[in-house]
């Protein structure tokens, strides 16, 4: 076991859903991890008779998760520095952390976090979000640590950073600056036509993947048919079954691709035709993998997968705020 004079620091990835802790030693090393399904939408309730903390108090359920999380390591290593970033920062979160502008340095994004009480004797320092101001503003919370991590771990000064997910974000650095982003609702999409839409009513999700049903729709963008947008295509998925050219298991799949190969091909239109030289993938490692499938099927193959991107920027952050040395 971790001695309290080897802990350097205390971080937390709190998302919606989700709260990853991580304790750190003095070096940056990860020495211990935990996963706890308290996000800031399903906070731990009050237990009868065993519960010390206010339940009236407004900040109760996220206390009982901190606590959960990380009050043995705190108690055994008083005073250790605690950051999180996430949507624990979020109007719906502990304390809201307001938006940073881009352009920023991604070295000045630990130099503006929002401290919060937790009255375990330690204050939380919360990451801000960044919010790129527009005709149509655009914000990311939690995937600036990642960008951070990704920077500090790959030592690249330009980088395209793609995150796919429920939210897919795909962020510029250019000279350490974040530059620009762009959300695609790629995986929540995905989610509501599968389960909400007739498209779903055909589709078997129970299966082993199948590969060329998925790059079959991620290839449908490049098509004159792609022409006629996403909005036209996605009832091919479902007119492909009915002909007998997609399996129910195929489906789902073909379906995913096709909304992935839209968003590549989107993000290439913007950037008319030219990526950054070096892109860099973080996230769930087959997402990622299917994510490098289609933009080596647009013609992009320099793709690397980065890991423990959070871990890293969470330590990053900490060293650009002053909360360790």
């Amino acid at each position: 076991m971790q001695t309290s004079s080897s802990t350097g620091l205390i971080a937390l990835d709190w998302g919606t859903s989700s709260l990853r802790a991580y304790r750190f030693d003095k070096q940056g090393k990860v020495v211990d991890k935990r996963a706890l399904p308290w996000g800031i939408m399903n906070l731990p309730p009050a237990e009868n008779g065993a519960d010390t903390i206010n339940a009236d108090s407004p900040d109760a359920g996220f206390r009982r998760a901190l606590q959960a999380a990380c009050g043995d390591w705190l108690r055994e290593a008083p005073g250790t520095p605690l950051i999180a970033a996430g949507m624990v920062g979020s109007k719906q979160g502990w304390r809201e952390a307001p938006y940073l502008d881009v352009p920023l340095a991604v070295s000045n994004i630990g130099k503006s976090l929002t401290t919060v009480d937790t009255g375990l004797g330690t204050p939380l320092h919360i990451v801000s979000g960044l919010l790129e101001r527009s005709v149509l503003p655009n914000v990311i919370r939690g995937e600036e640590t990642q960008v951070a991590g990704i920077l500090d771990q790959l030592k690249v000064e330009d980088i395209l950073i793609g995150l796919p997910g429920t939210h897919s974000k795909w962020v510029h650095v250019t000279g350490r600056r974040i530059t620009h982003f762009d959300t695609f609702m790629t995986g929540e999409m995905y989610a509501a036509l599968s389960n909400h839409t007739i498209l779903g009513r055909t589709m078997q999700r129970d299966g082993v993947p199948d590969d060329d049903a998925f790059l079959r729709g991620a290839g449908v963008a490049k098509t004159s048919d792609g022409r006629a947008g996403m909005l036209s295509n996605i009832f091919s998925s479902r007119t492909l079954g009915l002909t007998g050219e997609l399996s129910p298991r195929a489906q789902s799949d073909y379906l995913s691709g096709l909304l992935i190969g839209h968003e590549i091909a989107a993000l290439l239109a913007l950037a008319d035709g030219r990526l950054q030289a070096r892109i860099a993938l973080i996230g769930d490692d087959m997402l990622c993998q299917r994510y490098r499938q289609v933009l080596a099927l647009y013609g992009v193959t320099q793709v690397e997968i980065a890991e423990a991107a959070t871990e890293h920027g969470l330590w990053k952050l900490a060293e650009h705020a002053g909360l360790i040395a």
